[in-house]
């Protein structure tokens, strides 16, 4: 072999193994590139069994989330340890007036598992508001179930007064937006009957979904049947608001019913889990966010954290 040959064969192979190891660092790179472009996500996800009893000691591997049907890495779970601001909307309308002492005896139970201390030692925020003639705070948002039940004393039936649920919904969603609520809940509790709020349906979701919060419905009796815009436009919320924000519909055919609803509820909020994924950067947010348990057997409900208080728990 020649020196001119011999210099040749030499740079071939320098640049052969430069070749390699460029394949191989674009490999690398390109199996980091998902977890380095990945953003934080989470969830406060409730978790039960068929009875509705809330399920412990789950981990990433008991969840699926998907985000417009596409599955994400789910990173961790833990217990959800940021404080609920729970408003707890109370029919007193003319049409409740039958219902009013079985509401009033129900609430002070669940006023007082809900502001128990949780493990952190944190308190959620409580706050009653009448929704009958016109949405009214009878109790602002506290940690104190003395100053609470001074608002479930004002809980009585406004003769000659009609429902105003849908604009309580609407007022106590904007109420969550000013006070900047990092884990809003939202309670009706309800009479079936005629409603007077002039609301189209998406007037009262639009701002409820914005709001971020879990939308509970606690509704006394059966379900209305009636044709107007009012009856049709409030079914429609009370169906489709607890389903997109992870919280559900009850149907109680007696009041009766309500005490131990609103104690299995509490249970449910106070064990829920803080559920992180990791979803790919987007200049586009995706449309749904669903979560599911692994076990089929189980019921699992999530309520997706607004991007700021997701990032400022991705940090």
């Amino acid at each position: 072999m020649t020196l001119h040959d011999a210099g040749s064969y030499t740079g071939w192979m320098i640049g052969r193994r430069l070749f390699v190891v460029a394949v191989v660092l674009c490999g690398l790179l390109s199996l980091a590139r998902p977890h380095a472009q990945a953003i934080q996500r989470g969830l406060y996800v409730s978790v039960t069994d068929q009875a509705g009893t809330p399920v412990p000691d789950l981990g990433p591997s008991d969840f699926i989330v998907k985000e417009d049907g596409l599955a994400r890495e789910v990173l961790r779970v833990g217990p959800a340890e940021e404080p609920m601001q729970i408003a707890i909307l109370v029919d007193n309308s003319q049409a409740a007036r039958n219902d009013i002492g079985l509401i009033r005896q129900a609430l002070p139970e669940f006023v007082t598992a809900m502001t128990a201390p949780n493990e952190a030692g944190r308190r959620n925020q409580l706050a009653i508001i009448g929704v009958g003639e016109r949405p009214t705070i009878l109790a602002n948002y506290s940690s104190s179930p003395a100053e609470l039940q001074k608002g479930i004393n004002r809980i009585w039936s406004l003769p000659g007064s009609g429902t105003y649920l849908l604009d309580g919904i609407v007022e106590t969603s904007q109420g969550f937006k000013k006070r900047s609520a990092t884990r809003p809940v939202m309670i009706a509790i309800t009479r079936e009957a005629v409603e007077y709020s002039n609301r189209h349906f998406d007037q009262v979701l639009d701002p409820l979904h914005a709001s971020g919060a879990a939308f509970y419905a606690l509704a006394i009796g059966q379900p209305s049947t009636s044709l107007s815009d009012e009856a049709r436009n409030r079914s429609i919320v009370l169906d489709r608001g607890p389903t997109t924000t992870g919280g559900y519909r009850e149907q109680l055919l007696t009041p009766m019913a309500l005490e131990g609803k609103l104690k299995l509820l509490a249970n449910q909020l106070t064990h829920e889990y803080l559920v992180t994924y990791a979803r790919p950067q987007s200049l586009i947010p995706p449309e749904q966010v669903t979560i599911a348990a692994k076990n089929p057997a189980l019921k699992a409900r999530g309520t997706p954290i607004n991007d700021e208080a997701s990032h400022e728990r991705g940090r």
